[in-house]
């Protein structure tokens, strides 16, 4: 492992404002989350360590920061997932706390104990509320004795296939086998008849355990055209839990985002704040704190339901940051530094409208990652346009991870004008060099549908079949 760089003095120069909530952070992540914590730290006037691979040793959130520390080779496993390593960065610099970002080690319950063993301050929840909430079968149980609603489902972990034939007669084809340790789409099966469930279950078993190292699966009825809401919550560690509203998450492709906004289309006042004050309890019933979101799935008929939490913050807070004017980043500093929040509930305000397109390093219609070399570059500006990014000019990006290189945020004083500015900012975005996602962002900002917020997280599969249509008689 490389040694350190220092770079800069101890405080920032011309920082101005209070005591800082810790001299130094280790970032324990890349891209534009690791730019992202530090410009939070700059703010604050704290001294900021990044971590690398080899990969990344000419990216710019290892430009910004005030020192540096290569952790290894390209594989995540061998660098950012190289917990040792990231250890030995921290003690090597004298790093006070780490922030994990999100994905990697965020939401890793051994890394937080690691740290705390060491004397570091891991900025996030304890390790136990990560493991209460990361199981999802263990998670449901917790919000079930909350009296949160949850989908109909099984009462934990399922263990054979007769068992699962059982489950899903009683809650009604179709379910979805979901993995009780997974996220991000994997380990999830979803079956429309009792023919279909022996094999979509052993898959989905089989696929968890390559992706988590854990085959445990449940079961959950499955909801033809649900909303993916989603509220951000922030507690300290004095007991105050507080949401700050809600985002609409239901563009997705296979379970994964594309596209967010706050607040949703689809909620009333008065559902917004029974959704909001059920996020609120779940938070409590966990003795949460720091930055954590609470995930439900909606109805046509306005009943939603617990899907899951998030111990981490999310790659789309930019949304609900620029609908309340909180800075979420910095607000985990202060609570991991044992501060209260600086704001309470009736402080919180909703206001105008963000929408957040996730702009990926893929081509647009088939999502096939694109990395390469960025040879030209332009990202848009103007009234209520910000752009969370970590790419530059003849910026690399490489196969070895994630390939989103930018999320383009559009804030308006309603939905009209923040889907106005996007079209305005996806129209002057400028990546050459590789494919990105952005046409197919801005064909969705033009679409009936889009506009009027009539969709579903099965929506994109619709859309999609409307381009290939397209394509075929263009061809």
């Amino acid at each position: 492992m490389a040694a350190a760089i220092k770079r800069k003095s101890p405080k920032p120069s011309g920082y101005v404002g209070t005591e800082p909530p810790f001299k130094k952070v280790l970032i324990a992540n890349r891209g534009e989350i690791a730019l992202r914590v530090i410009l939070a730290c700059k703010e604050l006037g704290i001294q900021t360590v990044a971590v690398y691979s080899e990969a990344d040793r000419n990216a710019l959130h290892v430009r910004f920061a005030d020192e540096e520390v290569c952790i290894g080779p390209p594989p995540s496993a061998k660098s950012y997932l190289n917990i040792p390593h990231l250890i030995a960065a921290a003690e090597v610099t004298g790093a006070e706390a780490i922030h994990p970002g999100y994905g990697f080690l965020s939401e890793n319950a051994h890394f937080v104990d690691v740290c705390k063993a060491c004397g570091i301050i891991f900025i996030g929840p304890d390790s136990e509320i990560i493991r209460k909430m990361g199981n999802k079968a263990q998670a449901k149980a917790t919000m079930a004795e909350a009296g949160v609603p949850l989908m109909p489902g099984s009462d934990g972990v399922i263990e054979t296939v007769e068992e699962a034939l059982v489950v899903a007669e009683q809650i009604g084809y179709p379910v979805i086998v979901k993995a009780s340790a997974g996220g991000g789409g994997r380990g999830m099966r979803i079956c429309n008849n009792p023919e279909e469930l022996p094999g979509m279950f052993n898959t989905a078993r089989s696929e968890a355990k390559i992706a988590f190292g854990d085959d445990a699966v449940y079961m959950e009825k499955y909801l033809l055209e649900p909303r993916h809401i989603e509220v951000q919550i922030m507690g300290d560690l004095f007991g105050n839990v507080v949401h700050l509203g809600e985002r609409e998450c239901s563009i997705q492709r296979r379970h994964q985002k594309l596209i967010e906004e706050s607040p949703s289309s689809a909620l009333t006042p008065e559902l917004r704040q029974r959704i909001c004050d059920t996020a609120v309890k779940a938070a409590r019933a966990v003795g949460y704190y720091n930055a954590g979101t609470i995930e439900f799935l909606l109805d046509k008929r306005g009943d939603f339901f617990f899907m899951e939490m998030n111990t981490r913050v999310q790659v789309e807070h930019p949304v609900t940051e620029l609908v309340t004017g909180i800075d979420i980043v910095k607000e985990q500093l202060r609570i991991a530094a044992g501060r209260k929040l600086s704001f309470t509930q009736e402080q919180v305000e909703q206001r105008g409208h963000a929408i957040e397109c996730r702009i990926n390093a893929e081509d647009p219609w088939k999502f096939t990652p694109c990395p390469g070399r960025i040879t030209a570059l332009n990202f848009p500006g103007g009234p209520g346009i910000r752009v969370d990014t970590a790419m530059y000019q003849d910026a690399v990006i490489p196969p070895t991870y994630d390939s989103m290189i930018a999320k383009l945020i559009a804030y308006g004083a309603d939905r009209e004008e923040a889907i106005a500015r996007m079209r305005r900012a996806l129209d002057t975005l400028v990546v050459e060099g590789v494919k990105t996602t952005s046409a197919l962002h801005r064909r969705i900002m033009d679409h009936p549908d889009f506009i009027s917020g009539a969709f579903s997280t099965k929506w994109m599969e619709t859309f999609m079949a409307e381009i290939e249509e397209e394509r075929k008689v263009g061809a």
